[in-house]
């Protein structure tokens, strides 16, 4: 297939970054695939900060790592606690910050994430972005809870200035069921207000 699901296309636009020996964040870890993704373009002397505010999350993401021989105590940092949280956990900026929200899978479709803390993480994620970095948020509208996240990002990242960001959204229009959406957001000058 030449159209990637949001997510692989996702992870294309990241891929063209430079990232070796950068710190980059995976804002919700789930089951660890955008963060082993991303300990792999940060490399050895890179860091990547991964949040999941379920223990099973950051455990499986552990064994994935380990699975995949990346070291754990070197450069990557799993962090029990919300996205909300990064700017506690992060100094300096940073050059990508992957979402993939919505549910873990496999896990309580109960705890998912919420709108007003992914507001709020994805103005910290704006403040941390160095000037050329990307965020990208991949929302799964097709679950309770998921449309109004997606229309929450939607309304924020429209509203950022164009002068300081560069705004995607990708989706598959003809396809049943809600298939999740893709944001990405590229800086491109530093931005006094949010």
């Amino acid at each position: 297939m030449i159209l990637d699901r949001a997510v692989d296309f996702a992870h294309l636009l990241v891929s063209k970054l430079a990232l070796q020996g950068r710190q980059a964040v995976d804002a919700t870890a789930g089951n660890g695939h955008d963060t082993l993704f991303l300990a792999k373009q940060v490399g050895s002397k890179g860091k990547v900060f991964a949040f999941d505010i379920q223990e099973k999350a950051l455990q499986t993401t552990a064994e994935k790592l380990r699975a995949e021989k990346v070291s754990i105590s070197n450069n990557v940092e799993l962090i029990e606690s919300g996205h909300e949280n990064m700017d506690k956990y992060i100094e300096g900026e940073v050059e990508v910050i992957m979402f993939n929200l919505g549910y873990l899978p496999g896990g309580d479709r109960s705890i998912i994430t919420r709108p007003e803390t992914t507001l709020q993480a994805v103005k910290q994620a704006l403040s941390l972005l160095e000037v050329g970095g990307l965020i990208t948020l991949v929302c799964y509208p097709g679950h309770p809870g998921g449309e109004q996240e997606r229309d929450t990002v939607r309304e924020m990242v429209e509203g950022l200035s164009s002068k300081s960001f560069q705004v995607i959204h990708y989706e598959f229009i003809n396809q049943a069921n809600s298939p999740p959406e893709l944001f990405a957001v590229e800086k491109i000058s530093e931005c006094r207000e949010l």
